[in-house]
């Protein structure tokens, strides 16, 4: 399982819906062609930025279903993330996802009953990966969200002995020294996809290959062109790069990040809908404002 690997950008999916807020597959498609036109090739849906938590079951495999099917015959690679606070559900959406034939699965720690140690963290997380055994598994670690923290340096020494198909860990978490003790674990054989979009170079100068994100969706240039620098040994352009990551995230998020990201998609040419409840969407003179910051710094004319 150790030969997968997240290498260079992969976007991190909003879920489709429609204005009623449904779910609305047909907007899978467009997601595609709008990615791979920008050269990326990989997509971790359901996740963060796929509100996971504010889908149901069904809808995630539907959602699953239908980005196999848009994907074959492309180079688009799907990594679908199926955690859950229920972990029969997220063992079911495991199972399922496996069936459809996606690349890979990840999942996030149960957050409203928490793991209480890292052995009750690693026992969730084989049940889960134990239901797809035929996949590359990542769990999905993301403290700020979860509420759940502990070191995965510990839990890249211990957990392979109960999940055999354990990839790595897609790594949202913006603490670069367990980053850098997280790399080094198990001799260093595991997949650590980055995470935290706005601290891309950090992350690349300390040994990252890849990263997930959910800036990638509308601005995959910059770290394209980020990683393109850092591996050509032009800091300065590299840094350049990264700080126009961090003045879009910091424009974007100040008026509630998911419903302001998926304006900024709608405006695109992408539209995914508006975010659910409890996640709050911008109204129509915030969106003109954010796009009004996007145009002073430059964004539409360095986001590709």
């Amino acid at each position: 399982m150790n030969a997968f690997a997240i290498h260079g950008i992969c976007a991190a999916t909003h879920t489709p819906f429609g204005e009623d807020g449904s779910l609305s597959l047909a907007g899978v498609e467009r997601q595609r062609d709008h990615l791979l036109a920008r050269g990326v090739s990989q997509v971790f849906i359901g996740g963060s930025t796929g509100e996971s938590h504010s889908v149901s079951a069904a809808e995630r495999r539907a959602l699953a279903e239908r980005w196999m099917a848009v994907a074959k015959g492309t180079p688009m690679r799907v990594i679908a993330h199926v955690g859950s606070n229920n972990l029969a559900d997220a063992a079911e959406l495991a199972a399922h996802a496996q069936q459809a034939g996606v690349a890979a699965v990840s999942m996030l720690a149960p957050s409203y009953f928490k793991p209480r140690s890292l052995a009750d963290l690693v026992a969730c997380c084989a049940k889960v990966a134990g239901a797809a055994p035929a996949l590359p598994f990542y769990y999905y670690d993301i403290p700020a969200l979860t509420g759940v923290s502990f070191s995965m340096e510990e839990f890249l020494n211990t957990a392979p002995a109960a999940i055999p198909n354990l990839a790595g860990i897609k790594f949202t978490n913006p603490d670069l020294m367990a980053f850098q003790l997280a790399l080094r674990a198990g001799g260093g054989k595991h997949d650590l996809p980055w995470g935290c979009d706005e601290f891309y170079l950090a992350a690349l100068a300390l040994g990252a290959k890849g990263a997930v994100g959910s800036t990638f969706n509308f601005a995959p240039g910059v770290y394209q062109r980020m990683a393109k620098a850092f591996a050509a040994g032009d800091l300065a352009a590299a840094r350049a790069e990264q700080f126009r990551s961090v003045q879009l995230v910091q424009v974007v998020a100040k008026r509630g990040y998911l419903g302001s990201a998926k304006a900024l998609m709608r405006h695109l040419g992408v539209p995914v809908g508006p975010a659910r409840l409890p996640n709050a969407n911008p109204d129509a003179a915030a969106v003109k404002a954010m796009l009004g910051e996007l145009e002073a710094i430059g964004f539409f004319g360095w986001k590709d």
